[in-house]
């Protein structure tokens, strides 16, 4: 749709990557339950392929397709709504958001190279690249302040000592902490490192607890923008996909290699996910709303040891700078401690009614959960420590139920500390 572009991200995530004439003018996408894709004649099989591995020929641009592992209309679709919302010239989407970050790995490390990534980060890519590519020969460092350049320098020498630095990997805001990285300074200290060696790393973000409506990396100059689309895009809890935007170049080898490793989203899950993302921004305005009030309560409740609610950053602190700079919302993610340890945050948690005690976020419920001893139980204590996560930590993803009774849930929970 060629005026898809001017149109805000509320419509696009309605609009974007569907044309009823394609499909006999059904006003909503069908499911296309097939795994192989019959041709026209033996010359447009041979012009399909050739424009699938090898991007040339005359059916380049035109939609055909082959088997449903290398691509399909439902994907298709998926793909193209996530680049527009984005704000991206493509997309390529998996069956998960680990299956995404390590394509993204796998396509762009190789033995002698390193990697740097951000820290706090979420436990599978801390898995990634300090167990998995380290066994392929791939050097890593790691940095705490994301808002700090010699923190961030500091970690890149390490990187160089090793070998070729070919990515930069940053979540921000972080999870479980929240912790915000300057993307616009990463972009920048990546320029400089191609400058000085030849090869620039590519700057990789993980925009999951905001993206693709409260913050756009793309914009902000980053190579590729990595989503959980299980999260906020899923939104219901019933689904697990991943997708990555960037340009058309780096986005092409990603499809291909996901075509070996056979990580595609299926066409079901790819229904599902276009109808969710229809209504992302309804749900999202409504949990960040209700975070804010959560947050606010928290802050003042004498058994809370501390916060790390987006909207409470510090005027005048260099986090509170960029965050008013990449950010449009705090997000409805953020993480708080109770006063004590593991004995405290487990009496809360046994003592929750409403709020379910589970894994992942950006779900329509509220979910809470205990980083030490789950999504981040795989990381030892320091890298624990150096992210910000003790045993008093516990993240709070919020969902659309009324806030009123949130709160109330919290409040008797909390009177168990």
């Amino acid at each position: 749709m060629s005026d898809a572009p001017s149109w805000h991200p509320e419509t696009l995530a309605v609009r974007a990557g569907y044309d009823p004439a394609s499909a006999s003018n059904a006003a909503k996408p069908p499911i296309y339950m097939t795994s192989t894709f019959a041709y026209a004649s033996a010359r447009q099989a041979k012009d399909i392929h050739e424009a699938y591995f090898d991007g040339t020929g005359p059916e380049v641009g035109r939609p055909g397709h082959i088997y449903s592992r290398l691509s399909h209309p439902g994907l298709d679709m998926v793909e193209t709504r996530l680049a527009a919302l984005d704000g991206a010239e493509a997309a390529a989407v998996f069956n998960s958001g680990m299956a995404t970050h390590s394509a993204i790995a796998l396509a762009h490390l190789r033995p002698g190279d390193s990697v740097v990534f951000s820290r706090p980060i979420y436990g599978g890519t801390n898995g990634l690249y300090t167990a998995l590519m380290p066994a392929f020969g791939v050097g890593e460092a790691s940095f705490t302040d994301g808002c700090d350049r010699a923190d961030i320098e500091t970690a890149v020498a390490a990187a160089l000592a090793h070998g070729p630095l070919k990515l930069i990997v940053i979540e921000t805001p972080a999870n479980p902490t929240a912790a915000i990285v300057d993307i616009a300074l990463v972009v920048a200290i990546a320029d400089e490192v191609g400058a000085r060696t030849a090869i620039r790393p590519l700057v990789v973000v993980d925009n999951t607890l905001l993206g693709p409506l409260m913050q756009r990396p793309i914009a902000l100059g980053v190579d590729l923008c990595m989503t959980s689309l299980t999260k906020y895009c899923g939104g219901h809890s019933d689904l697990l996909a991943g997708g990555v935007s960037a340009s058309e170049a780096l986005i092409a080898p990603l499809r291909l290699l996901r075509t070996t490793l056979g990580s595609h989203l299926d066409p079901y899950t790819c229904w599902l996910l276009l109808r969710s993302m229809e209504t992302v921004h309804l749900r999202v305005e409504r949990a960040m709303d209700s975070a804010r009030r959560i947050a606010e309560f928290l802050r003042g409740h004498a058994k809370v040891a501390g916060i790390t609610y987006l909207g409470f950053l510090a005027e005048g602190s260099p986090q509170r700078a960029v965050y008013d700079r990449q950010c449009k919302a705090a997000g409805s993610t953020f993480s708080f401690a109770v006063v004590g340890g593991e004995a405290e945050a487990f009496r809360f948690l046994d003592r929750l009614r409403l709020l379910r005690f589970a894994v992942s976020l950006g779900g329509s419920e509220t979910l809470i959960t205990h980083p030490a001893t789950t999504t981040h139980y795989a990381l030892s204590p320091d890298e624990r420590a150096a992210g910000g996560i003790t045993d008093a930590t516990l993240r709070l993803s919020v969902g659309i139920e009324h806030v009123d009774d949130l709160i109330a849930d919290l409040a008797q929970a909390l009177d168990a500390v």
